[in-house]
């Protein structure tokens, strides 16, 4: 078994190079259309054989899976890995559900964004106390909704809630000015609200919460 992690991210000539026609089931050794290539250094006979398993790994959510070499793309089936709500390591001893936290995630981001870019199970797997859970979403979580909403934090707020982010209004803030009614450029700002190992669970609790927006 050969395993290429982030496949996709790869230049596929380079990595398989004349391999990418001795992979093939037909081609390979023992079979009616078997080949055989000289490696350029030994200068020795080289086949694939029937036994071999080649797995490549990728992520969806990686725009570059969108120009995948067409060559690689006749020559692989394609298996798609969606998060497993399901895994007894996303049990936890702590007072949440992890598995309906995770849905609840996934659900939002494939409405405010794609199905493609849902959280993986790995984000939550063996959490054993809030040491550990404030650790995954400060570290892993949050910064991956970062870069999905970039600059977006009313969506951020849409999939986490506000025990975890707040919209500010900004009033009397601005020095005295004469503006002729324009108002189009105001903003509202946001702050994270900060989190411990004493809130977290109640955080995060909050995520399973649903409400009209």
């Amino acid at each position: 078994i050969l395993i290429i992690d982030e496949i996709n991210r790869g230049n596929v000539s380079a990595i398989f190079g004349e391999l990418i026609t001795l992979i093939e089931d037909s081609k390979r050794a023992g079979n009616a259309e078997a080949l055989s290539i000289v490696l350029p250094y030994s200068k020795k006979a080289f086949t694939v054989p029937n036994n071999l398993y080649i797995i490549g790994t990728m992520n969806t959510a990686d725009r570059s899976v969108e120009a995948l070499d067409t060559a690689l793309r006749r020559r692989f089936s394609f298996v798609e890995m969606m998060p497993n709500y399901e895994l007894e390591a996303l049990n936890t001893p702590l007072d949440i559900d992890l598995k309906e936290v995770l849905q609840k995630i996934n659900k939002r981001i494939e409405i405010l964004l794609d199905r493609e870019h849902q959280i993986g199970h790995t984000y939550l797997l063996n959490i054993k106390d809030e040491k550990e859970l404030l650790y995954a979403f400060d570290n892993k979580i949050i910064p991956l909704l970062k870069e999905y909403f970039y600059n977006d934090y009313d969506k951020i707020g849409l999939v986490l809630g506000d025990k975890f982010i707040n919209k500010i209004k900004n009033k009397d803030v601005f020095a005295p000015y004469k503006l002729d009614n324009r108002v189009d450029f105001y903003q509202d700002t946001f702050k994270w609200l900060p989190l411990d190992e004493n809130n977290i669970i109640e955080a995060v609790n909050s995520i399973i919460t649903t409400k009209d927006v």
